[in-house]
């Protein structure tokens, strides 16, 4: 990409982001609009902001919240992954102060590329532009310059580690306040064991599972709750409260029908076949009825026999204080570790509960099975990565399309072509991967929500570093010199250092297209808005049907944090070589802190809260990056043949160092309570049956009532 095309990717990215900004600023002042730009504040009863004609109004409130504003209205999680941009923030501005004013100047009085081009003797073999004269490339091998490069690289490391460390104590302070807090929480009195052993003849599973923890903790242990497989409850269940909504927007309907001509009213009819198409006509008040009537005997049945046959080796051990469930949740229960093994209880919203079936070494062989598909995922995404990658540059396609080269060559046409075309594609083909990838995630046996998005979160920044950073860089390169190394194979290496510079401008422009329209359409939700306005014209009959239209979202951990670390990466690695890119890497985490802010205390309604226990996986994505940042820099450092290249060997095994030092003090604080911090006094210890209730899935819970005896006392599963 030439520095015309990046201009003009760069200034139209730019422009978009100014008008989404202005159509977020005037949609969010209409009234109509209130429940897309401030559901948050609609759900907890709050006044809206005081309107102003300011388009960049927002800016302001969203960076005056505190941080303890965040938490009460987002949740910590939220908090956390605010602060997880403020980290990759400072790591950027505070490596961008040496890095800028230090490395330019080293970099443009050099002539190495108009050397290497005056050597060629194929001079279209090469080609470079004055914005590839501000990078690494062009400094001369051996040149004594390359000092400023080695000394930048120990800069940006200690940088990172020094702005890591801090953060990590600061994380770790927000999550024990929390913990701390005299809010009691029903996960805090429970412990999840599983793997039970089989029930002994002539006893239940709950006399089983009762007599065993109650001899371990006669003073402290309450009850247990036993798990069942709700699999055929839950599929009624979720027919009959579909009905239900069905009969509510039929009796909505019957009620706007009557009118002074006609006051009796027209009662709402129906088709029973397919998609109420074909079949017989009924009146929907009444067949809707019946149905729940039927549905509502079945699951009642079903809740029986779920109750009493279809319990499985795992439950929910209560407490009467947290310190005694902390200390349940960290001890060795059995001799043997494949049976009576115990965890903290997952918050009750995050539960998987199909998933706390799943045998012990069924789970280990899942496990290793989807780390074997992950992997061959990895790789063979790779194939049409770097496809994509060489397909779509304007040089490729002139060679591989002749015909294509009259339209190419037109100035607007190439300028367009080169400054979208490969990072709409690379966007638009990464789309589907993390659904695929919570979905692997899931099938590994995984007991919670949140746990399965840190291991999603996993797959997917190890996907886009090997296969978008290193697929673009390597591939594009290779494709493009081809047949010189068909030529002189040995000058491959040669080729990939002299190249890898110019690529900093393709991830520039792709960083600027992430941030500029990424940020401005989650900041406009105008996909969103439509939807709404569509489904409140069309859809919507009753105050349910319109509260579901607008129903706010969550923030999506498992994907928002791999594309931040994709940036982090990216920064990191061309930090030194090619410093120009940290500038768009600190617009790109600005822009993302003023939006993600805002929309967290306005629009971000948190599906769990897992007390900041993403931020260990965080952290060491970070720190993967920056190893991979110094091992980058290491190769390139020996491929410019200077003779200090070995000075640069020590910050790898600094960065193992650090990590392993950051993993010792802190991670165990994330893993589980400490009994310190369980210790504390809360104001009020929740009630047995609130706890039984929160962790009871919905389709078991008798309705308007819940009696915890009658549902879980003589549950008498089948033994054989």
């Amino acid at each position: 990409m030439d520095f015309s095309s990046l201009l003009t990717s760069l200034g139209t990215s730019f422009l978009i982001f100014l008008v989404l900004v202005l159509v977020f600023s005037w949609l969010s002042r209409k009234p109509g609009n209130r429940v897309i730009y401030f559901p948050k504040l609609i759900l907890k009863g709050l006044d809206k902001p005081t309107e102003s004609w300011n388009p960049f109004a927002w800016i302001v409130e969203a960076a005056q919240a505190t941080e303890d504003e965040i938490i009460s209205m987002a949740g910590l999680d939220a908090a956390v992954y605010i602060t997880f941009i403020t980290t990759a923030l400072m790591i950027m501005v505070l490596s961008a102060g040496v890095c800028l004013p230090v490395l330019l100047p080293l970099s443009a009085t050099d002539v190495n590329y108009k050397l290497s081009l005056e050597k060629a003797k194929n001079k279209t073999s090469a080609s470079f532009d004055d914005f590839d004269k501000l990078a690494m490339g062009n400094v001369q091998t051996k040149s004594s310059r390359l000092w400023g490069f080695l000394i930048a690289g120990y800069w940006v490391s200690f940088v990172t580690y020094y702005v890591l460390w801090k953060t990590y104590k600061h994380v770790l302070h927000l999550r024990v306040r929390e913990q701390t807090s005299p809010q009691s929480k029903p996960e805090q009195f429970a412990v999840l064991v599983r793997d039970i052993p089989p029930v002994p003849v002539g006893t239940t599973r709950k006399e089983q599972v009762d007599s065993f923890f109650r001899s371990l903790y006669p003073e402290t242990y309450e009850r247990s709750l036993i798990v069942s497989d709700i699999a055929e409850a839950h599929k009624v269940w979720t027919e009959l409260e579909g009905y239900r909504k069905k009969l509510a927007r039929a009796e909505t309907i019957f009620e706007n029908s009557k009118t002074v001509n006609k006051p009796e009213g027209t009662r709402p009819l129906h088709k029973t076949g397919t998609l109420g198409l074909v079949g017989k006509k009924v009146d929907s008040i009444n067949f809707y009825n019946e149905k729940i009537k039927d549905l509502s005997l079945k699951l009642e049945t079903k809740q029986k026999i779920t109750l009493t046959e279809k319990q499985v080796a795992a439950a929910f051990i209560i407490f009467n204080s947290r310190a005694a469930a902390a200390a349940a949740a960290q001890v060795v229960h059995s001799q043997f570790a494949d049976t009576w093994t115990t965890l903290p209880a997952p918050e009750p919203r995050q539960v998987l509960w199909k998933n706390l079936a799943i045998p012990f070494y069924q789970r280990r062989t899942r496990e290793n099975v989807i780390y074997v598909i992950v992997f061959l995922t990895v790789v063979f995404y790779m194939v049409p990565i770097t496809v994509i990658s060489a397909f779509t540059t304007l040089d490729n396609l002139r060679k591989l399309f002749p015909f294509l080269k009259s339209i190419v060559e037109k100035k607007a046409i190439k300028s367009i072509l080169e400054a979208f075309l490969p990072q709409l594609a690379l966007i638009l083909f990464l789309y589907f991967l993390p659904i695929i990838l919570m979905k692997f995630s899931k099938a590994e046996g995984i007991p919670s929500e949140s746990h399965a998005v840190r291991a999603s979160s996993g797959k997917y920044f190890y996907f886009i570093v090997f296969n978008v950073f290193l697929g673009v860089t390597i591939g594009g390169t290779l494709f493009q010199s081809l047949k010189q190394i068909e030529k002189q194979p040995n000058s491959i290496i040669t080729l990939l250092g002299n190249s890898l510079p110019p690529n900093a401008t393709f991830f520039i422009s792709f960083i600027a297209l992430k941030f500029f329209i990424g940020s401005g359409l989650e900041l406009s939700r105008l996909v969103p808005l439509v939807i709404y306005h569509i489904k409140k014209r069309f859809l919507c009959k009753t105050e349910a049907d319109l509260q579901a239209a607008w129903a706010p979202p969550s923030l999506s951990y498992a994907t928002r944090v791999p594309n931040d670390m994709l940036i982090i990466t990216i920064a990191l690695c061309y930090s030194v070589i090619a410093p120009m890119i940290l500038p768009f890497a600190i617009l790109y985490f600005s822009v993302g802190w003023f939006v993600v802010r805002n929309q967290a205390l306005n629009v971000y309604v948190p599906s769990y809260e897992s007390n900041g226990r993403m931020w260990p996986h965080m952290h060491t994505r970070i720190l993967a990056a920056l190893f991979l940042s110094q091992i980058t820099m290491f190769g390139y450092f020996s491929i410019k043949k200077f003779v200090y290249s070995p000075l640069l060997l020590p910050l790898p095994f600094l960065s193992l160092v650090f990590g392993y030092a950051c993993k010792k003090r802190f991670y165990t604080s994330f893993r589980i309570t400490s009994m310190e911090v369980a210790c504390n006094n809360v104001k009020e210890v929740p009630s047995m049956s609130s706890v039984v209730k929160a962790y009871t899935p919905p389709c078991l819970l008798v309705e308007d009532k819940f009696d915890d005896v009658e549902q879980n006392e003589g549950a008498r599963p089948t033994v054989s």
